[in-house]
């Protein structure tokens, strides 16, 4: 392995390892469906996006952080030519980067190809950490490509697109966790972070609910394109986390891989 991929996995097991913890101590919501099943669930689908991952490295050896090295050493995009202070550079590709995520996000919500794979996602129907890395492989492959794309375009340094990984894969634990935080606390990181309960909200099962707050872990995005949503109607205690499977059905390994084949 090398640094970059052992930083990264250290950072996401530290972080997951925080938050498990912390929604364990100060849970937002009681759980709909037994832990170990669904937990079951979505480590099996983070294994299979791993494969996933590791398939297109075979085939495609420069990803994300490759794509950043080879970029450079092409001058290829925005910063290699621009040749900012590190820091600028760090900064505005972190934030760039997290708005075309954010874009990216609200596309699979608005085409129905896209949709039918980002449903796995949003059929959970309960909301914790674990739910923060539910993606259908192929959703997994198709984001890539687009991180690749996106990099390529702005031209990152290496350090950059590693911290951005680290920080997306840490804010979006963060705001999946069923954490209560005080009302308070909510409110200042918001101005900045995505936070549970701004999240929670896009995981509605109301379509008016979850096409809003798209942002994983800028929430800037969607106050700035009108796509904010403070609150879901029910309340966090009374809302209803998922789609319309309100049952067993996605827990299931299964049925939550052939969902976005399934008719209607």
């Amino acid at each position: 392995m090398d640094s970059a991929t052992i930083a990264r996995l250290a950072a996401f097991l530290g972080l997951f390892a925080v938050f498990a913890m912390a929604e364990a101590w100060l849970p937002r919501r009681g759980r709909r469906q037994p832990r170990l099943r669904r937990w079951a669930t979505n480590w099996a689908i983070v294994l299979l996006d791993t494969l996933t991952l590791r398939a297109m490295a075979i085939g495609m050896p420069l990803l994300a952080i490759g794509a950043a090295y080879d970029a450079a050493a092409q001058g290829w995009g925005l910063f290699n030519a621009l040749g900012w202070p590190v820091w600028l550079e760090v900064a505005l590709s972190v934030a760039l980067l997290d708005l075309a995520i954010w874009a990216q996000h609200l596309v699979t919500h608005k085409v129905p190809i896209l949709w039918r794979l980002h449903r796995v996602h949003h059929a959970d129907r309960d909301f914790d950490v674990t739910t923060a890395f539910r993606f259908h492989p192929v959703e997994i492959m198709l984001s890539m490509l687009i991180k690749i794309a996106m990099v390529y375009a702005l031209g990152p340094s290496a350090l950059a697109v590693l911290l951005f990984e680290i920080i997306l894969n840490g804010t979006a634990m963060f705001n999946h966790a069923n954490l209560n935080l005080p009302p308070r606390l909510d409110r200042l990181l918001r101005l900045l972070l995505v936070t549970p309960d701004m999240h929670r909200v896009h995981h509605s099962d109301r379509r008016e609910e979850h096409d809003r707050n798209y942002g994983f872990a800028l929430s800037v995005w969607d106050r700035i394109f009108g796509t904010y949503r403070a609150q879901p109607a029910a309340g966090h205690s009374d809302m209803t986390i998922g789609l319309e499977w309100q049952d067993d059905r996605p827990s299931r390994l299964g049925w939550s891989l052939m969902l976005p084949f399934r008719r209607g």
